[in-house]
C-alpha cells in the first residue's frame, strides 16, 4: 500500500490547508441523536424526535395513527373483535391491544415486516367474512414470512384511508433511509425505552439498562468509568451532549477508522484520488476519479468537505454502509441478464403445494399462500385439483385434513397478483384428479378469468425446436398439464398427473377406496384442458436427451427428489444435457408430512429448472432459494451458467474437476445484532459466524469463527476462513450468525445468502435477514472478501 505522504503529493498545491480546515471542522464525528427535550412538539414526547427525523411529524395521516384507532379485527364470521391500534412514536412499530395481556414484544408489529397493505376486500379473509363492512372501510395488512394477514375494518372510510396512506408513507420513508439513518432511528428507540422516568437524563442504572437492550454486557467497572468520563457536569446524570459523547464512544468503529487512516494519511480526510486508490484496492469495476468524486457528493455529510471534494470518516462510513458498500453487487439487483434465451436455460423459482400455509396433513389451504409466493418472486405454482361439489373443482392436499379452496378463486388470485413483482411468465403446474366434466370447468375458468394472459397456442411454430424466452412470454401464464394424444400409457389410455407421480413415488399410500375412485375419474384428459398445455406438456421421463427422434422441448418431466438424485448420481452429464433442452420439475418426497424441504442446490447443479420447495416452511433450504433468486431483479428467472446451457456440455456435477477459485473471507466485526429474548433483559448473545458454501458436492463445506462472549452489539473476530471451489459459477455463499450454547443447539440470529458470482470483493457489510427473510436492520457483519481465480 502506498504511503500517505506520497498520496498527498498528488493533490493540488492549495489543497492541504483546505484539508486541514475540514479535518478541524469534523474532528468529532457528525452528531449522533441526543435525547429530545420536553419542548419537542410542546409536550414531553421524546419518541417524536424519531418521527421528526423521518420528516413525518406534521403529516396528518401519521398524526392520526399516533392518536390510535379502534379497528375491528376480522378472523371469521363469528370472531370479529374491536381492538385499539396505535403507531408508536418510533415510527417503526404499531402497538395493538390484546384481550389477554402478553409479553410486550407480542403486542407490536414492525412496519418493516409489512409485505403489502391492500384496500377493500382484497384478501381471502375479507372476501369470505367481511361482507357486513363496506369495502371502503376495510384494509388488509399482509406480512412477510409466516405471520397471518391482519384483516381490519375501520369505523369510517376516511379512517381506513388514513391507515392505508400512513403505512404507505412510513414504509416508503423506511425504504429510503440510509443505514446511518436507520442506526440513528434505532438509537432513538432504545434511548426512549431506557429513559425510565422520561426526564431526558440518563442515570448509570438507565445506561446499564440501555446497554442490555442493545445486546452488550459491559463490565460494570468499565461501563461506570465510561459513564464518569462523559459526565462532565459531575451530577451522576448524562444529558444532551454528554449522552451524545457516550453514544459516540459506544458506536466507535476502530476497524473502519484504521482502514480510513491507511488511505487518508495524517490530515484524516480522503481526497478524491485517495478514495480512488481505495476503490481500486477493493477491485471495484469502473473505478475512476470521476466515480470517486461522485461518491463524495453522494455520501459525504459535511458540506465544506463536499465542496472541496474531500471525504471525512463519517462520509466513508456512510459509503461502506450503503448498498454500494454491501457484499451484494448492486448492479445485480436489477434485471441484468439476457432474458431472450429459451426457458430451459433459466433456473425458475418454483413452489410445491403452493396452496398450503402449513403442513400437508392438516394445514390451512388459502389463496393468500399464492399471493405470498408471488411476492417472493415465485414463477411456478402448484394446483392440486380435485372433484368439488356443485361442479366446481377444488384445491387441497388429497386424502388429508387440509382445508379446501375453489379452483376459480386461485385463478383469480393468479390474475390479480402474479405480475405485481415480476413481469416474466408464470407456470401453473396442474396435478389433475378431476373427471372430464370438471376438467372442462377448469379450462373454462382459466380462459375466462385469465383472458389474454393465458397462452392458448404457440407463438410461432406449433412444433418449435426450442422453447420461447422469458422476454417473449412477459405477462403470460403457461399451463403445465397432460396433452392429448401424446401422453399415452402402454395400454393406450391417457395418464393423469397423479398416476405419473404415484409410479415415481410408491411410498405415498392413500385411502384405497377413495383413491381408486379418483383414478377412475382421471383416466382421461379432457380436450379443453389438453389444449391449454402448449409449452409445458407433462410427460414421464423415459430416456434422457439426446433421445431418438426429434427433440421435444415442450415436454416437461416431474421427478421426486429421490428420482432426481438417482439420475444425478448415475447419469450426471446426460441429465445436464437433457436439461439444456427441456424443463424438469423436482418436488419433495410425499413422506415429508411436515412439509420439510430438500436441498435445492443438488438439483440446480444438474440444470433442473423447476426446483419446487414448500415456500411456507422456513429453513436453510428456503434461504438458498431466496439467495439464488436474489439477483436479476428478483424476477424469478436466473440464467443458468454456460456449462448447463450447452447441448454438448461435458459438465458432470459429481466430477467437476480440480479447484479453480479460492475464496477468502476475513470475518472482522458485527454490529447491532438483535436480542433473541427481548423479555429477558439480562440475556445477551454469544455470537459466532459460520460461512457455508453450497454448490457441487465437492465444494459443499462450512467453517466458523470462535464465539464472542456476551456481546451482540459490536463483537470482533478478525478470523479468516478460506475455501477452494471447483464450480464457482454454481456456488452460493451463506453467512450465518448464531448464539453459541455449550449445552444445546445454537440459536439462529440472522443470515444472508447470495451467489458467489454476485459477491463483491474488498471490505463489505453483510446486511442480515431473519428466518422469514425480513430485514434485521441495522444488524450487519463487516468482512473482507478476496476471490482468486486460477
Amino acid at each position: 500500500m502506498l504511503c500517505g505522504r506520497w498520496r498527498r503529493c498528488r493533490r493540488p498545491p492549495e489543497e492541504p490547508p483546505v484539508a486541514a480546515q475540514v479535518a478541524a471542522q469534523v474532528a468529532a464525528p457528525v452528531a449522533l441523536p441526543s435525547p429530545p427535550t420536553p419542548s419537542d412538539g410542546g409536550t414531553k414526547r421524546p419518541g417524536l424526535r424519531a418521527l421528526k427525523k423521518m420528516g413525518l411529524t406534521e403529516d396528518e395521516d401519521v398524526r392520526a395513527m399516533l392518536r390510535g384507532s379502534r379497528l375491528r379485527k376480522i378472523r371469521s364470521r363469528t370472531w370479529q373483535k374491536e381492538r385499539l391500534y396505535r403507531l408508536q412514536e418510533d415510527g417503526l412499530t404499531v402497538w395493538f391491544q390484546r384481550r389477554i395481556p402478553r409479553a410486550p414484544s407480542q403486542h407490536i408489529f414492525f412496519v418493516q415486516h409489512i409485505e403489502a397493505v391492500r384496500e377493500g376486500h382484497q384478501s381471502e379473509g375479507l372476501r369470505r367474512f367481511g361482507g357486513a363492512f363496506a369495502p371502503a372501510r376495510c384494509l388488509t395488512i399482509a406480512f412477510k414470512g409466516r405471520r397471518k394477514n391482519l384483516d381490519l375494518a375501520a369505523p369510517t372510510a376516511e379512517e381506513a384511508q388514513r391507515w392505508v396512506r400512513g403505512l404507505a408513507k412510513l414504509r416508503a420513508r423506511l425504504d429510503a433511509m440510509s443505514q446511518r439513518e436507520r442506526l440513528d432511528h434505532w438509537i432513538h428507540t432504545y434511548l426512549h425505552r431506557a429513559d425510565s422516568n422520561q426526564d431526558s437524563k440518563m442515570s448509570f442504572k438507565e445506561i446499564k439498562s440501555l446497554l442490555r437492550m442493545v445486546n452488550v454486557d459491559m463490565n460494570d467497572m468499565y461501563a461506570y468509568l465510561l459513564f464518569k468520563e462523559c459526565d462532565h457536569s459531575k451530577n451522576e446524570r448524562l444529558e444532551g451532549a454528554e449522552i451524545e459523547e457516550f453514544l459516540r464512544r459506544l458506536l466507535k468503529r476502530p476497524e473502519l477508522e484504521d482502514i480510513f487512516h491507511q488511505y487518508s494519511g495524517e490530515d484524516r480526510v480522503l481526497s478524491a484520488p485517495e478514495l480512488l486508490e481505495f476503490l481500486e484496492d477493493q477491485g471495484e469495476e469502473g473505478a475512476t476519479l470521476a466515480r470517486a468524486q461522485q461518491l463524495i457528493q453522494i455520501y459525504e455529510l459535511n458540506e465544506t468537505a463536499k465542496q472541496h471534494e474531500l471525504m471525512t470518516l463519517d462520509g466513508f462510513m456512510m459509503y461502506l454502509l450503503s448498498p454500494e458498500g454491501a457484499a451484494l453487487d448492486p448492479s445485480h439487483t436489477c434485471v441484468f441478464q439476457d432474458m431472450n434465451q429459451p426457458l430451459a436455460h433459466y433456473f425458475i423459482s418454483s413452489s410445491h403445494n403452493t396452496y398450503l400455509t402449513d403442513s400437508q396433513i392438516g394445514g390451512l389451504s388459502s389463496t393468500e399462500a399464492y399471493v405470498r409466493a408471488f411476492a417472493q418472486g415465485c414463477r411456478c405454482v402448484e394446483l392440486d385439483c380435485w372433484e368439488g361439489p356443485g361442479g366446481e373443482p377444488i384445491i387441497y392436499h388429497g386424502h388429508t385434513l387440509t382445508s379446501k379452496i375453489l379452483f376459480r378463486d386461485v385463478i383469480q388470485a393468479v390474475r390479480d397478483h402474479a405480475f405485481t413483482l415480476s413481469p416474466y411468465p408464470v407456470i401453473l403446474s396442474l396435478e389433475n384428479h378431476c373427471g372430464l366434466e370438471q376438467q372442462a370447468a377448469m379450462a373454462h375458468h382459466l380462459r375466462t378469468i385469465l383472458g389474454d394472459m393465458l397462452v392458448t397456442q404457440a407463438l410461432d411454430s406449433p412444433n418449435p425446436e426450442a422453447l420461447p424466452s422469458p422476454e417473449q412470454l412477459k405477462g403470460r401464464v403457461l399451463v403445465k398439464g397432460k396433452k392429448l394424444p401424446a401422453a399415452r400409457s402402454e395400454d393406450g389410455r391417457a395418464l393423469s398427473d397423479r398416476e405419473e407421480e404415484e409410479e415415481e413415488e410408491d411410498e405415498e399410500e392413500e385411502e384405497e377406496a377413495e383413491a381408486a375412485a379418483q383414478r377412475r375419474l382421471a383416466k382421461q384428459i379432457s380436450p379443453e384442458l389438453s389444449a391449454l398445455a402448449v409449452y409445458c406438456q407433462a410427460t414421464r421421463l423415459r430416456t434422457l436427451y439426446p433421445a431418438p427422434g426429434a427433440p421435444q422441448p415442450c415436454q416437461v418431466s416431474s421427478l421426486s427428489e429421490r428420482k432426481a438424485k438417482k439420475l444425478i448420481r448415475e447419469a450426471g452429464n446426460s441429465f445436464v444435457r437433457h436439461n439444456t433442452r427441456q424443463l424438469t420439475r423436482v418436488y419433495p418426497l410425499g413422506l415429508r408430512m411436515n412439509s420439510a424441504n430438500y436441498s435445492p442446490q443438488e438439483m440446480w447443479n444438474s440444470g433442473c429448472q423447476l426446483v419446487a420447495l414448500n415456500f411456507q416452511t422456513p429453513g436453510y433450504e428456503m434461504d438458498l432459494n431466496a439467495g439464488r433468486f436474489l439477483v436479476n431483479g428478483q424476477c424469478g428467472y436466473v440464467l443458468k451458467p454456460a456449462c448447463l446451457r450447452q447441448p454438448d456440455s461435458t459438465f458432470d456435477p459429481e466430477y467437476p474437476g480440480p479447484p479453480r477459485t479460492t475464496l477468502s473471507i476475513q470475518v472482522l466485526t458485527a454490529q447491532q445484532l438483535p436480542k433473541l429474548n427481548a423479555e429477558k433483559p439480562h440475556s445477551i448473545v454469544d455470537p459466532l459466524v459460520r460461512v457455508e458454501i453450497h454448490g457441487v458436492p465437492a465444494d459443499c463445506t462450512r467453517q466458523e469463527t470462535d464465539y464472542v462472549l456476551n456481546n451482540g452489539f459490536n463483537p470482533r473476530w478478525g478470523q479468516t476462513l478460506q475455501f477452494q471451489l471447483r464450480a464457482p459459477e454454481l456456488a452460493l455463499v451463506r453467512f450465518v450468525v448464531e448464539d453459541y450454547d455449550a449445552t444445546s443447539p445454537n440459536d439462529f440470529v440472522g443470515q444472508f445468502t447470495l451467489p458467489l458470482s454476485s459477491l463483491k470483493q474488498g471490505y463489505r457489510h453483510i446486511h442480515l435477514l431473519s428466518k422469514d427473510g425480513a430485514s434485521l436492520s441495522p444488524a450487519t457483519l463487516f468482512v473482507h472478501i478476496r476471490i482468486q481465480c486460477s
